[in-house]
């Protein structure tokens, strides 16, 4: 090629030559309305290269269709093809729907147990919990029942041992206006004498204990008949005594076991059984009163067969413990026992303070120290209970 040929031509690109050229539109700017906007130089010449409008040039293509550069072409695919997911898409999910609201979820497949129980339903278990609650344990009840019955028995046994002793009987010998004996027993024969009847009647020695004793001119001091009868009285005191013995240490298992299970039931049983005490003792008081030797009778055929406790005036146990003896042994054995079923009535009387009204323990004083907490527990439980199907 030499250098007076001519040198080929660019091809003419410009589009301003041509304005309505439709294969160019493409290049022109937009109005907001959309359409591309005509430019006017068709009326009034030929519009200037440096005026020609501004396209982006991650977005603007060539003629052809295609992206000047890769980088544009790269740019291209991405617009077209959108946004890749994230890796953790699911965990985004959830994330994006936690924070914003949503009107629906999915209920889980544990939801139906969280549907509401009717109204009736609801009612009925409430008045069960009631129910529960005012019930009281028969366990701790049994105890204090036991305890109020076996309470007025153990004092009345303890009464006897204690009038049923050597000390009583002195003083009973050497008390001021207590009738000597006629048929010449002086205060120190009958000490002496009295003291073996009394013994033999705790001792396990058998009737030879009184029938083999004799007095000064060695005559027998006792005649059969009065050593068969002591031998029924001893088996009297004897077997209340036993009995007097189990209800105290059945009475001392009811109290410890009250006192694990029941706050306030060893009181409980024991004002009870006070209130039994004094009822039964004044109720005696009065019929011994009223005619003291009708009650001795009916007190003898109780535990006596009849023709086997009456005696003369000369016989040892007549002389030995006159009337005079039983009417104070019986006075003895009610002062007593009132005294310490009226002292027990004083200490387990039901105050505010022993009662915990105000506090914690009145739940405890219902007889089952758990309660409250339960109670507390099932409320908590019945507010919490969901009011329709999570949505």
């Amino acid at each position: 090629m030499s250098d007076k040929s001519p040198k080929p031509q660019e091809p003419d690109t410009d589009v301003h030559e041509d304005p309505n050229e439709p294969a160019f539109d493409w290049m022109k700017p937009k109005t907001s309305s959309g359409a591309s906007a005509t430019t006017p130089a068709a009326k009034t010449g030929p519009t200037p290269v440096d005026a020609k409008p501004s396209v982006s040039p991650t977005t603007a293509t060539p003629a052809n269709g295609q992206p000047e550069s890769r980088a544009d072409r790269k740019a291209a695919e991405a617009a077209d093809n959108g946004a890749e997911p994230p890796l953790f898409a699911d965990t985004l999910a959830d994330a994006s729907t936690a924070k914003q609201p949503s009107h629906y979820s999915e209920p889980l497949p544990t939801s139906a147990l969280q549907v509401r129980p009717p109204d009736d339903e609801v009612a009925r278990r409430n008045a069960e919990r009631e129910q529960a609650a005012k019930v009281k344990p028969m366990g701790p009840r049994i105890f204090q029942v036991l305890l109020a019955v076996f309470y007025p028995v153990i004092l009345l046994v303890l009464a006897v041992r204690a009038v049923t002793s050597p000390l009583f009987l002195w003083v009973e010998y050497n008390r001021p206006g207590f009738p000597g004996d006629g048929y010449g027993f002086s205060t120190d024969d009958r000490m002496t004498y009295g003291s073996y009847a009394v013994d033999y009647l705790s001792n396990w020695a058998g009737p030879r204990y009184l029938g083999g004793l004799v007095n000064q001119d060695g005559a027998k001091l006792f005649t059969d008949s009065e050593v068969s009868h002591m031998a029924d009285v001893k088996l009297v005191i004897l077997s209340s005594f036993g009995a007097g013995l189990l209800l105290i240490i059945l009475s001392i298992i009811g109290i410890l076991y009250l006192r694990k299970r029941s706050t306030g039931g060893i009181r409980r049983g024991l004002f009870a059984g006070s209130i039994v005490t004094l009822v039964i003792i004044i109720a005696l008081a009065v019929l011994a009163a009223l005619s003291w030797q009708q009650f001795f009778t009916e007190f003898h055929r109780l535990f006596f067969a009849n023709g086997t406790w009456t005696f003369s005036l000369e016989d040892t146990l007549i002389r030995l413990f006159p009337g005079q003896f039983w009417i104070d042994a019986g006075i003895v054995i009610g002062a007593l026992v009132f005294l310490a079923a009226t002292v027990t009535f004083i200490l387990t009387w039901p105050t505010k303070r022993r009662r915990g009204v105000g506090s914690t323990s009145s739940a405890d004083e219902a007889g089952d120290p758990d309660e409250a907490t339960a109670d507390a527990d099932d409320a908590d439980n019945l507010s919490k209970e969901p009011t329709g199907i999570t949505r």
